[in-house]
């Protein structure tokens, strides 16, 4: 790896890890340069996942430190996240991430308006049931184990629909983020997909960049989060449908 490789990854790791502690879709950014610096396909997918892991450590962190209280609320979620991303993290070798990326760009256009639309906290309808929240934290689980690019946009309107505030949100999605890729991270490290170096590289900008991107969210509040939101998913569209 050349020394121009190895900062490039760390400035792409820490933009993409304040990205993801305030929205998501930082692995757009991160996946590409990791083939750039010369990592195939799959092993960047695998490699990705270790400074996925780091940030989402440090960002949930940060917001316990801060305050946010969202470790409390994630009991009715974990379990259908760890059964999905470990389906997720299985079956991504059967499919092909071009395929299934497209796909997911067409998805992001309802995502981009649910941003820019001010979630409705207490909007007065009735919570979803068990069986719903877990039908659709399965599905968050499964994408995240499978490409996890873009799913913090995906949790952030799955949570804000349930009731969260943005910033209790963003905890909640750090800590969700966090078990999705401890299950979906030795899947590739079995399947040999974890390129060391360049992913422990990537990793420390990743964890500055979670660390830093909890504080500014808490500081700055909810606008600065729905900003963030809504440019991370055009971009996030833009790429996955090939437009960039």
């Amino acid at each position: 790896m050349e020394w121009w490789e190895a900062v490039l990854l760390v400035v792409g790791g820490f933009f993409a890890g304040g990205i993801n502690a305030v929205a998501g879709g930082g692995s757009t950014l991160t996946v590409p340069l990791l083939v750039l610096a010369g990592v195939p396909g799959n092993s960047a997918n695998g490699s990705n996942r270790v400074g996925i892991l780091t940030s989402n450590l440090a960002a949930a962190a940060s917001f316990k430190k801060l305050g946010v209280q969202g470790l409390s609320h994630i009991v009715p979620i974990v379990l259908p996240v760890i059964v999905g991303s470990l389906i997720g993290s299985l079956a991504i070798s059967e499919l092909t991430d071009e395929t299934f990326e497209r796909v997911f760009g067409f998805l992001m256009i309802p995502i981009i308006i649910f941003t820019i639309r001010k979630p409705q906290v207490d909007t007065g309808k009735p919570p979803w049931s068990r069986w719903l929240t877990a039908v659709v934290f399965i599905g968050v689980g499964m994408y995240g184990g499978a490409v996890q690019a873009g799913v913090g946009l995906v949790l952030l309107a799955a949570l804000t629909r349930a009731g969260f505030d943005l910033v209790t949100a963003n905890h909640i999605k750090a800590i969700v983020n966090l078990v999705v890729t401890a299950v979906a991270l030795p899947v590739f490290i079995l399947n040999d997909q974890v390129r060391w170096i360049p992913a422990l590289i990537l990793a420390a900008g990743f964890t500055v960049g979670g660390w830093a991107g909890a504080h500014a969210a808490v500081k700055r509040g909810e606008r600065f989060i729905r900003i963030a939101m809504v440019v991370a998913t055009v971009l996030l569209a833009g790429r996955l449908l090939g437009l960039y």
